[in-house]
């Protein structure tokens, strides 16, 4: 006989516990357990689930199937990063930093394809829909057909929905504030917006209609609700870049429909998010005479290479200070580390030394090939000579002071010398491609190369 049970679950990583504690064993919160009605039932041992069940029809995998058609989005750098257009059916989870301009991509989408002869929805939960009707005529958008909405029930919105022709995209902002009937709790809780995705989804599918959910996202930059959320979807974009700064970079970290290795690069303007082409612009510096203290490092993002300005600035101390250690955009660790081989290697000590570390244009770089443009910004820093303003370094350093080739090199030195640079120093092995290189071995013969031994 079936029996019920209460449960308590967490409201951080949505982790299931038979009974309250103040933190959870999972995730370490503190007070994020909350009881729920469960729905399971515990079936005793005499229950056999291999039968009463439906046949279902087994295929194989030589089954010719074609491509799924893709709805392009208007925005050409959306596209890029979701790979090549909106595919009909899929479900899409666009999460990001509160102010990002979320909302702002997602409504000039919807808006591009309502103008192209597609239906476009776009059902707001935060937002009342004058608000909305605001953002667009200062986008230029007023005159586009999107049907607007502002609801958080789910129930409403599916009936609505089955009530004309399906739309070609339907976007919710946000599936935090979707509320389904079925499930107890307020909305954004585990269990809310696990059920509410879950019904939005099986319309998505059913109809297909292409669904974009905005999500939120927790302090440490993790998507807020449960970890499932991102299981069913089939594409989780993050959407990234620093409010102070100007550009944005659209980044899938799952695509069931495409690769991940593709960013779309935006920069937020009075007129709403504009397309940047060429994004190494973003993070350039023009100057007239050359500063201690800068390198070009051409970076990759998928198939997309991107110049970026790496900064250092050493400042000597006092005996018996403390020197701080300051990275922004770069790994903190691995900072020290460089500056460790620079003393072993090389015999360049910034042990009485303040150092900071900065990626121009408020860029993350994870890539280690930017390592010899670190070393030799800091090593220029220290010496207070230039690197020479038309060369680009790239390079991975090893521990033992070697330099080590890169991924994709031949790709990097060509943008460097289509954006009008004209030396590269790189890794002894790698081969010129339209561009004068200079080969290093060891970061010894960097260092060399930079104080003019």
């Amino acid at each position: 006989m079936a029996k019920p049970k209460s449960r308590y679950v967490c409201q951080a990583c949505g982790s299931v516990s038979s009974r309250w504690q103040g933190q959870c064993a999972d995730c370490a919160e503190w007070n994020t357990l909350v009881q729920e009605a469960s729905n399971v039932t515990v079936f005793s041992a005499r229950h056999d689930l291999s039968a009463g069940g439906r046949a279902v029809e087994l295929v194989g995998l030589d089954a010719d199937i074609a491509l799924p058609e893709r709805v392009p989005s208007g925005i050409a750098e959306l596209d890029r990063a979701i790979g090549g257009g909106i595919v009909p059916g899929s479900a899409m989870l666009l999460a990001g930093d509160p102010g990002i301009g979320k909302s702002t991509l997602l409504l000039q989408a919807a808006a591009k394809v309502a103008l192209s002869g597609r239906g476009a929805v776009y059902i707001s939960g935060e937002e009342a829909v004058d608000q909305v009707r605001l953002r667009a005529l200062r986008l230029g958008l007023g005159g586009a057909p999107v049907r607007l909405a502002a609801v958080t029930s789910v129930r409403d919105i599916l009936t609505t929905l089955q009530a004309g022709p399906p739309p070609a995209l339907l976007v919710i902002d946000s599936v935090q504030t979707m509320h389904s009937d079925l499930i107890e709790g307020a909305p954004g809780t585990v269990s809310q917006v696990r059920a509410s995705a879950l019904e939005l989804i099986r319309f998505a599918k059913e109809r297909g209609t292409a669904l974009i959910l905005v999500g939120h996202v927790t302090k440490d930059g993790s998507i807020a609700g449960p970890r499932v959320l991102e299981h069913m979807v089939d594409a989780v974009l993050n959407f990234e870049g620093e409010r102070s700064h100007q550009y944005r970079i659209l980044r899938a970290v799952k695509n069931r429909f495409g690769g991940t290795d593709e960013i779309g690069v935006f920069a937020m303007e009075g007129a709403g998010l504009a397309e940047v082409p060429n994004p190494s612009a973003l993070f350039l510096t023009k100057r007239d005479d050359p500063v201690s203290g800068t390198a070009i490092f051409p970076a990759l993002e998928g198939t997309r290479p991107v110049l970026i300005e790496v900064q250092a600035l050493v400042m000597r101390l006092a005996s018996g200070a403390t020197p701080r250690r300051s990275a922004v955009g770069w790994d903190g660790g691995r900072l020290a580390m460089l500056l460790a081989v620079l003393e072993a290697r090389c015999g360049i000590s910034f042990a009485a030394a303040e150092v900071y570390l900065n990626v121009a244009g408020g860029y993350r770089l994870q890539d280690p090939a930017a390592d010899l443009a670190v070393a030799a910004a800091l090593v220029s820093a220290m010496a207070e000579r230039p690197v020479p303003a038309e060369a680009v370094v790239l390079g991975e350093v090893a521990l033992s002071g070697e330099v080590r080739p890169v991924a994709h090199s031949a790709l990097r030195l060509k943008e460097a010398a289509k954006l009008g640079f004209e030396e590269a120093w790189v890794p002894g092995s790698t081969e010129a491609n339209g561009i004068k290189v200079a080969r290093f071995g060891a970061l010894r013969q960097l260092v060399d190369r930079v104080l003019g031994r």
